[in-house]
């Protein structure tokens, strides 16, 4: 298994969830647009649309495909070089756990007063206590961003080390809570899971939010086509990207960013 690291060590912001494939695929899927429709928006071959949901092509593709789906151009064609920025607070550790042959985040944060906050659950039902223990933690307080099995597989497994836990069932949208010298903000992500949160943390000195699989560095989790997609968006652009640029992100997998670099690298959102 992946132990804890440090969220703001430099080797694990290299690897992004999403490639430009992925992008193009989430956005077909989200719009409910064929290639062949794709490629007639955009005065492409649908042979290149093709292409560029299978694997990487010519970055002028990607410029040219980019507004027929919604996306930003520099940013599409950006993204296999875009390095999100590292977490600089202290105090906020990304659990890097096994998930399938990827991995899923679990985010541990210490919450100022001598406890940790932990932010979903990982896959496993023992990765995450392992992980934890690993670390010398004994207690947390678990925040869950949404029902999915990679992010509340471990919750039978931390038994009683966790002291309590909340999430979709138990939380409404701008509720607060307060945990040691932490208020944790709840807020609407829905799209990629019927219900799914994310949550706003302050007292760090800088803002935070983890956004669950709502949004990852350079892209944002699948949606169904339609409905879900649109309101996936729209809770982005008013829960998310309306907080200050140097709010910290904490996604579901992949590095950490800002909402400040995701204003200009993440295609489904820059220029909104």
């Amino acid at each position: 298994m992946r132990s804890a690291s440090p969220a703001n060590s430099p080797d694990h912001r290299n690897m992004l969830y999403d490639s430009t494939a992925d992008v193009i695929r989430k956005a077909l899927r989200g719009l409910d647009l064929a290639p062949s429709a794709a490629a007639a928006r955009a005065g492409l071959p649908e042979r290149d649309v093709l292409a560029s949901s299978r694997g990487p092509v010519d970055k002028e593709i990607l410029r040219t495909l980019a507004p027929a789906l919604g996306l930003d151009p520099d940013a599409l064609a950006g993204l296999p070089g875009y390095l999100p920025p590292a977490c600089p607070l202290t105090g906020v550790s990304r659990l890097e756990l096994p998930f399938d042959d990827e991995t899923v985040n679990a985010w541990l944060l210490d919450d100022g007063a001598g406890g940790k906050i932990l932010f979903d659950a990982g896959d496993g039902r023992l990765d995450v206590r392992w992980a934890l223990e690993e670390r010398g933690v004994r207690e947390v307080v678990v925040f869950i961003t949404h029902a999915h099995g990679d992010h509340t597989g471990g919750l039978a497994g931390l038994g009683e080390m966790a002291k309590s836990v909340a999430g979709p069932k138990d939380l409404k949208p701008g509720e607060t809570r307060l945990q040691g010298k932490l208020s944790v903000r709840v807020i609407d992500l829905p799209g990629h899971c019927p219900g799914a949160l994310g949550y706003v943390v302050e007292g760090l000195g800088l803002p935070l939010c983890v956004t669950g699989d709502a949004l990852f560095a350079g892209s944002m989790g699948g949606c169904g086509p339609g409905r879900p997609y649109q309101s996936a968006l729209a809770a982005l652009k008013a829960g998310v990207m309306s907080l200050p640029d140097e709010t910290v992100l904490l996604p579901g997998h992949g590095p950490e960013s800002t909402v400040g670099s995701e204003r200009l690298g993440n295609a489904f959102l820059a220029g909104r």
